[in-house]
């Protein structure tokens, strides 16, 4: 609705204006029921004839005809939904459209029909039933036309109606099912596609292969989906192909469903997907993640959600646009940590150095605008795997029982202790991203020099010596983990790579040895680091105990 109100404009046309109205509610849906809401809006703007006057008979037959249009949306309709509501308000406007001339008294009696069917989809629907709730975008609708029933009745919008006695309303973001009953698909993925002469028919037979609730809305120039699945990565580059996706959103259903039912500690732990942590850590430790934004060849992916390593790799080597990140918009960060915060005692966030990125700065300016909730935003000065250590250390302490305070003030030491090198295969990507000046990339290419690059202590990325190849880098490094580890005890260590698994090996093979014990994972490292580091770059990371 917030869409709406912001971005549709009037026009001397009613047919432009409810196109407008509808082109606004797709571009800004959010879940199934806001998607299933717009391509209503927007069946009855296609169905609305070229009128210069309204009439109750014209209404009446144009919503009957526009349910076609949200229920062909949804791949799978259920009843005692939104769309059961939809429908028998629409069939009640169609049965009132010959009985009065008067808008007030049409929405006066469709409206008493919407509220009965809302009522009744606690009946309806299994899930609902043993809650004791009523469908919530079934609920949102019919709140929608309490709006519309004041307006035409007071000519002004006041405070919405409370809903029906007796009756409560299920809440989203998650519809999880029992405690007891595993989810089938993880990953709520929505996306805006937009250009000329769209497909919706085949994007539909695209979405309806990956998983269920799936919703696909729209017309010939922009097209929203809505599908719970467990292959992100894979929908995203099946609908490269039918259109540009402007807009791309991933909520994990299982991490929302911990938080909310079953959470592990009362500290929630959160990072930036710079942080490089195996898959199978982030699940059993339960820590939340914040995507950055990877584009590449003028789209744009969501880090670790949205592109595969390998995906990465083949989109990095083609010809294009140089690619670039950025941090997520203000409104993902708010609404994870608004959610977290009303499951857990506190938070605390853990980002990429603030010398690197601004999303520090923006997760602190969140989190002071959120009263009363205890939060705290710590900057790793590192990222990609010295982060990932840091994270791994605090959900450890996290899940030990340590509080607060204890863990903040840890990490705030250990992000001192922190080490990383960088083994680069070429200077290019650090020279694009302006980790290196083009002269001095200018000067190394012509010479074929190879940095060595580390994280220094205020967590900006320098140089720390170079070779005229990349075995004499990797002498380098062991020679300086070597110093390292006579001098002090290291409490673990990883490894990273860019699609270099072969070299971070031996690195595994000669550090094992030096340390006393082999690393704690290799690993790809995260798109939005192998942006600036380039393919074949080999990182390897210490926390000193």
């Amino acid at each position: 609705m917030r869409a709406i109100a912001e971005s549709s404009r009037p026009h001397i046309s009613l047919r432009a204006t409810l196109r407008s109205i509808a082109d606004a509610a797709l571009n800004g849906a959010q879940g199934n029921s806001g998607i299933i809401f717009a391509q209503f809006l927007h069946g009855v703007s296609r169905e609305i004839q070229h009128e210069s006057r309204l009439t109750t008979r014209a209404f009446g037959e144009s919503v009957r005809r526009a349910v076609a249009y949200a229920t062909k949306a949804i791949l799978a309709p259920v009843e005692g939904t939104m769309i059961t509501v939809i429908r028998d308000w629409a069939e009640a406007v169609y049965r009132e459209r010959t009985e009065t001339p008067d808008f007030e008294d049409l929405m006066t009696a469709s409206l008493e029909e919407a509220r009965r069917s809302l009522v009744e989809t606690t009946a309806k629907l299994e899930v609902l039933a043993r809650a004791g709730v009523v469908d919530a975008g079934a609920k949102g609708f019919v709140d929608f036309l309490e709006g519309i029933h004041q307006f035409i009745k007071k000519g002004r919008l006041g405070r919405r109606q409370a809903a029906p006695p007796d009756v409560d309303w299920a809440p989203e973001p998650v519809r999880a099912p029992a405690m007891d009953k595993p989810l089938d698909y993880r990953y709520c993925t929505e996306a805006l596609l937009s250009g000329q002469g769209l497909d919706p028919e085949a994007v539909r037979d695209v979405v309806g292969h990956f998983g269920k609730s799936a919703v696909v809305a729209g017309s010939d120039e922009r097209v929203r989906i809505h599908v719970h699945t467990n292959a992100p990565a894979e929908l995203v580059q099946e609908l490269r192909g039918l259109g540009e996706i402007v807009q791309i959103k991933v909520d994990d259903i299982r991490r929302q469903y911990d938080a909310a039912h079953r959470p592990k500690s009362k500290i929630a732990i959160i990072t930036d997907s710079s942080c490089d942590l195996p898959p199978e850590v982030f699940d059993e430790r339960q820590i939340h993640l914040i995507p950055l934004i990877v584009t590449i060849g003028g789209q744009q992916y969501l880090d670790k959600l949205t592109i595969s390593p390998d995906r990465f790799a083949e989109l990095l080597r083609a010809p294009g646009p140089r690619p670039t990140t950025a941090i997520p918009p203000l409104q993902t960060i708010q609404n994870t940590l608004a959610y977290l915060a009303a499951h857990y005692e506190s938070l605390i966030v853990i980002t990429m150095s603030e010398k690197l990125t601004g999303v520090y700065s923006l997760c602190r300016t969140v989190a002071d605008s959120l009263p009363g909730r205890k939060i705290s935003v710590l900057n790793s000065r590192g990222l990609s795997a010295t982060q990932g250590l840091l994270v791994a250390r605090a959900s450890e302490a996290a899940l030990a029982g340590a509080s607060h305070e204890d863990i903040v003030k840890s990490v705030e030491a250990w992000a001192a202790r922190l080490r990383f090198f960088v083994d680069v295969e070429s200077i290019e990507s650090l020279v694009r991203s302006g980790r290196v000046s083009p002269m001095k990339g200018l000067i190394a290419r012509a010479l074929k020099i190879k940095p060595l690059i580390v994280i220094d202590g205020e967590g900006k990325a320098a140089e720390d010596g170079k070779s005229f190849s990349r075995r004499g880098n990797m002498a380098k490094i062991l020679h300086k983990v070597e110093r390292l580890a006579q001098a002090e005890k290291i409490w673990n260590y990883t490894i990273v790579h860019a699609r270099n698994l072969a070299r971070a090996e031996i690195y595994a093979e000669r550090l094992t040895p030096i340390i006393g014990k082999p690393p704690a994972y290799i690993l790809d490292v995260s798109p939005v680091v192998g942006v600036h580091v380039g393919l074949g770059a080999v990182g390897i990371a210490f926390l000193n105990d």
